[in-house]
């Protein structure tokens, strides 16, 4: 529709809806006309409206903003742009809006144009802007504090870890220095005991003999597991040191002795063929005397304890068996870790819980692997696997 097409009447009407607040007032601040939209902001009526200083409409710091700034601005430079000024409505709250003026010069005299904007979504806007704004200088204030407190929670853990370090190192070396220094007496004692022994004596005094041994037997083996376990916390590892043995004449005779240190036990072995193996042979007796000790701890010494050897796929297999208590699912995985016991079960012949470690540990060192079954049918089997070379 063209310019032409529009009548005075419709024009009227188009600045009386218009979506701003149109007002037009003398220089001293009179209405002369305000359009609808202006009017229902405030509360009012543009008849009501006309007449009324301008002044009136603003709230009285508005007014001493009016008196000081934009009012002489317009008689200055002739117009304003986005002041923002609060007004009051009718009933007494106050409305924000943004003021755009001009100042014109007519025959009847000088005329302020305004032009007023509701600032509802902007000071919305501006209150979210401002609030993120604040949300993020709290976060990066948050975020360097965390990390200052990281950074020293790092360091103070660094330290702590060193000086633990240090002290299970010390503890470790103290062990290996006790434990071997413990090695010369308890040998002594076994010494004396067994040529004690040769001589004929009454009953007591033979059981005594008798558990003088046993007991520096014992004592004897918990300070090699002792040895060994600070060999391995050092790094050191376990040293095995390979030849070439008949398997079968090797086990027999570690059954052997272990029937002497564990008399109340029956012992066999099942041998599933002859050969020879090169492995370690102290080290090899040494695992099937743990596993055997740990049977006699655990298992149910009414049945035998049963040790199988075999030589298939290039590997030498040993297993070691009992009946009695079964080890629960829940500690299996954690069995062969120092100080971890099978159950809370107290007996005179356990060691200091190293005896499980000790066997992974050479097992490890031959190349092999070591697991464990247990049910209430079966019983409880170790069964080591050793690669040949």
């Amino acid at each position: 529709m063209s310019e032409d097409a529009w009548g005075p009447t419709d024009a009227a009407a188009l600045l009386d809806q218009a979506p701003c607040g149109l007002v037009v007032t003398t220089e001293d601040g009179t209405i002369l006309s305000a359009n609808r939209t202006f009017a229902t902001w405030i509360g009012s009526s543009p008849f009501d409206l006309r007449g009324r200083r301008f002044q009136e409409l603003l709230t009285m710091g508005g007014r001493i903003f009016h008196q000081t700034h934009w009012a002489p601005l317009m008689k200055l430079q002739g117009s304003v742009a986005e002041v923002k000024l609060d007004l009051l409505h009718t009933k007494g709250h106050v409305i924000t809006m943004l003021l755009n003026g001009a100042r014109r010069e007519h025959a009847e005299g000088v005329r302020n144009e305004l032009a007023f904007f509701g600032t509802v979504e902007r000071d919305r806007y501006e209150r979210e802007l401002l609030a993120a704004r604040k949300r993020a200088e709290e976060l990066l204030s948050e975020k360097a504090t965390a990390e200052r407190d990281l950074r020293n929670a790092q360091a103070a853990l660094a330290l702590a870890y060193e000086h633990s370090e240090r002290r299970a190192s010390f503890a470790e070396q103290m062990i290996a220095i006790a434990s071997h220094d413990l090695k010369n007496p308890l040998t002594a004692i076994k010494m004396a005991s067994e040529l004690l022994g040769r001589v004929e004596r009454c009953d007591r005094e033979q059981k005594l003999l008798s558990s003088i041994v046993s007991s520096s037997e014992r004592a004897h083996r918990m300070i090699a597991d002792l040895l060994d376990l600070a060999s391995v916390r050092i790094g050191q590892g376990l040293q095995i040191k390979r030849q070439l043995i008949d398997v079968c004449r090797l086990v027999d005779q570690s059954v052997g002795e272990l029937r002497v240190a564990f008399a109340h036990a029956q012992i066999r072995h099942l041998s599933k063929g002859a050969g020879w193996a090169e492995v370690d042979p102290d080290r090899t007796q040494q695992m099937i005397g743990n596993l055997v000790a740990n049977s006699v701890a655990y298992g149910d010494l009414r049945h035998p304890i049963t040790i199988t050897t075999e030589l298939r796929s290039g590997a030498l297999w040993v297993s070691v068996h009992n009946h009695g208590q079964v080890i629960p699912q829940s500690l299996i995985p954690d069995l062969f870790e120092p100080m971890t016991r099978a159950s809370d079960r107290t007996d005179h012949v356990r060691s200091v819980g190293l005896g499980l470690f000790i066997v992974r540990e050479i097992t490890n060192a031959h190349g092999g692997t070591v697991n464990v079954c247990s049910s209430p049918d079966r019983g409880t089997a170790f069964q080591i696997q050793l690669p040949l070379r």
